[in-house]
């Protein structure tokens, strides 16, 4: 993955061990691609069996020091073992399928901090979709029901699973507001489109900020759920991954994303109530941040530099398109 060497069997043989036992030795490590903010590692055994080993180290991170947002913020740097835990917990109480806890994070096998998780082998639903469009709907309605059940999962305050610092008593949308306004004016000065536009699309985001009515309650959200973040299990059962950036938050954020991702497959994951001036202000929102966010990582080393222009230039379009 890009010039990074990544850890070995050496380094992951204690890793194994914790997890598997003694009786099993570890006789091959695969870095797997994709992530940005931790490494992800298959482990496999001498018996054939397999795991996958995540591991949260400054080394294993992307995004450079100066672009990575402060961690603590409701939009921060969502990586840590933490995070993680919370989240996979927040998700399986509410009945929401995430890969089965081998190892807990726990530190000193490694620098930083690592688990192991049960290695779900049928791929991620992006690659169901194009090989198997049949069998690829029975997993999309199944996410329905999970997402539906996710939302469900409701408190009244906003921010992130074991997170306890104070309740910021801002808006949602006074927050995302100003993160909007902070993309977009990195947007404007990277990207000359979006420059001669500025002006039209900051307006655009406060007429839509001084259509959203107040609100006090909060579902729980993924954060960044695309069809490459679901893996499929042997049953055709979603399973979520990259689980770090959980909150509990207006769920029209997260329908925002989604609607991006899943296009025309959007309405299978439709909730009731969805409110669509929120939609609205999250929209624009979430296609500034994609031009912001991958022009900032792409700052640093991370190696599918193609993949994350070509995320840029769809969104750049995007935000255009929500001026027409």
């Amino acid at each position: 993955m890009g010039d990074r060497v990544g850890l070995g069997v050496g380094e992951l043989r204690a890793v194994a061990r914790a997890a598997f036992g003694g009786r099993r030795a570890l006789v091959a490590v695969e870095r797997l691609a994709g992530g940005t903010k931790k490494g992800v590692y298959r482990l496999t055994l001498d018996d054939g069996s397999t795991g996958i080993a995540y591991v949260w180290h400054p080394a294993e991170d992307y995004w450079p020091a100066q672009a990575a947002p402060e961690r603590d913020g409701l939009f921060g740097h969502a990586t840590g073992a933490d995070l993680f835990v919370a989240a996979h917990r927040e998700f399986s109480a509410a009945g929401v399928r995430v890969p089965r806890l081998l190892l807990a994070p726990t530190a000193g096998l490694l620098p930083g901090e690592v688990a192991v998780v049960e290695d779900v082998r049928g791929g991620t639903l992006q690659h169901l979709r194009e090989r198997d469009p049949r069998r690829a709907g029975v997993v999309l309605a199944r996410l329905g029901d999970a997402v539906r059940s996710m939302h469900a999962r409701r408190r009244d305050r906003y921010g992130r699973p074991g997170v306890h610092g104070p309740a910021s008593g801002r808006p949602v949308e006074a927050i995302v507001l100003d993160r909007a306004l902070r993309d977009l004016a990195e947007a404007a000065a990277r990207v000359q489109r979006i420059a001669v536009v500025r002006q039209r699309l900051a307006d655009a985001l406060a007429e839509r900020r001084a259509a959203v009515a107040p609100r006090s309650r909060y579902g729980l959200i993924h954060g960044e759920l695309g069809p490459d973040h679901v893996l499929v299990d042997a049953r055709d059962h979603p399973v979520l991954v990259d689980i770090e950036g959980a909150m509990f938050l207006d769920v029209e954020w997260e329908h925002a994303f989604l609607e991006l991702r899943f296009g025309d497959a959007w309405p299978a994951l439709a909730v009731d109530g969805l409110d669509g001036h929120r939609l609205r202000l999250y929209r624009l929102a979430t296609h500034l941040s994609l031009v912001a966010g991958p022009l900032r990582l792409l700052d640093g080393d991370f190696p599918d530099r193609a993949g994350m222009r070509a995320i840029v230039e769809h969104n750049v379009s995007e935000t255009l398109a929500q001026l027409a």
